[in-house]
């Protein structure tokens, strides 16, 4: 397996399978994967290009992987709930505020239970926890909260 990232767009996974066909998975921005099947007779090129959605994506690797599975773990796409991750720009309006300024759970329904900061994990941040910008805000809702909770953050 090799890794390509594709700026502006994600990052590309390539492989080669024992029997010699390349298959390449590009893990798009938006949450989309495309999966591209390579000719046996040249590997450079597509014979079969597919793009799924977020919950396809999911769907196919609970198919490819099921003894991931375990009964206690929830998938949130079979709840219609998404996660995502989104970057707080140095520029935000919410740079060096309180989490419970932003108002997210009450005026979007989503909820941000993690913020990634530079090495480190803070799980389920309090109100009071004070945010920088560069932070990576872990952010579970519904499709429709989540992106607007990414507006709400994304306000300078």
């Amino acid at each position: 397996m090799s890794t390509t990232p594709l700026p502006g767009i994600g990052v590309q996974y390539d492989l080669t399978t024992r029997e010699q066909r390349h298959l390449s998975v590009i893990a798009h921005r938006d949450g989309a994967r495309t999966v591209n099947v390579y000719r046996t007779d040249d590997p450079d090129a597509c014979a079969q290009s597919l793009r799924l959605t977020e919950p396809e994506t999911a769907s196919l690797i609970d198919a490819l992987a099921p003894s991931q599975h375990s009964p206690n773990l929830l998938s949130t796409t079979d709840l219609g709930l998404v996660a995502e991750r989104i970057e707080l720009s140095s520029v935000s309006h919410w740079n060096g505020r309180v989490l419970g300024e932003t108002r997210m759970r009450t005026d979007t329904g989503a909820s941000i239970v993690a913020v990634l900061r530079r090495a480190q994990a803070i799980p389920s941040p309090a109100p009071d926890f004070r945010l920088a910008g560069g932070d990576i805000l872990i952010v579970i809702g519904t499709r429709e909260g989540v992106e607007a909770a990414a507006a709400i953050l994304g306000r300078e």
